[in-house]
Formats: C-alpha cells, sequence, structure tokens
C-alpha cells in the first residue's frame, strides 16, 4: 500500500475515533503504566492506528522527495491525526 493510501486512511480512522468519542477526565499517578496497558488493550485498533501513523510520519520525513508537493499536507494531516487519537486515549474512560 503507498505511503499517501496508509496516511489517507489513517487521518480517517482518526477522524472517525474523533467523531464519535466521549471526552472524559482519565485517571492518572502512580497506577498510569497499568492504565495505559489497560488502556492499550481496551482499544487496540487506536494504539495500532497511532503506529502505523507514526511510522507513516517518518517514512514521509525520510523520503528523498516530495510525493508531487503533497508531504507537507500529509505530514500536517498526520501529525493532527496522532495528536486527536492521543487525546482520546487520554480522556478515556
Amino acid at each position: 500500500m503507498s505511503i499517501l493510501a496508509r496516511v489517507a486512511g489513517l487521518g480517517l480512522l482518526g477522524a472517525v475515533f474523533l467523531a464519535g468519542s466521549t471526552l472524559v477526565n482519565s485517571k492518572s499517578g502512580p497506577t498510569a503504566a497499568p492504565v495505559a496497558q489497560a488502556a492499550e488493550e481496551h482499544h487496540p485498533a487506536i494504539h495500532r492506528a497511532l503506529h502505523e501513523l507514526r511510522d507513516a510520519r517518518r517514512e514521509l520525513k525520510e523520503a528523498k522527495h516530495d510525493f508531487d508537493g503533497h508531504r507537507e499536507d500529509a505530514l500536517k494531516a498526520v501529525d493532527v491525526a496522532i495528536e486527536q487519537l492521543e487525546i482520546c486515549l487520554k480522556h478515556d474512560r
């Protein structure tokens, strides 16, 4: 699958999660690691999407070309998607 197709698909995935999420305060403190692990198990698709988005961002940054002028916009979209998915996870119940 091309990098642009991955970015577009994962950006759409982020938008879908954003549209359907309910933001609620999360717990923090000494139990943050187990909570993070439990959250990862609770939302495996979101965590996989974050991993793929970060990989796609790295590929875009390291590419020798600019994808016919689309690299800058793709990087911005990936950054927004990553940020929004991280916010969703932060505010998960």
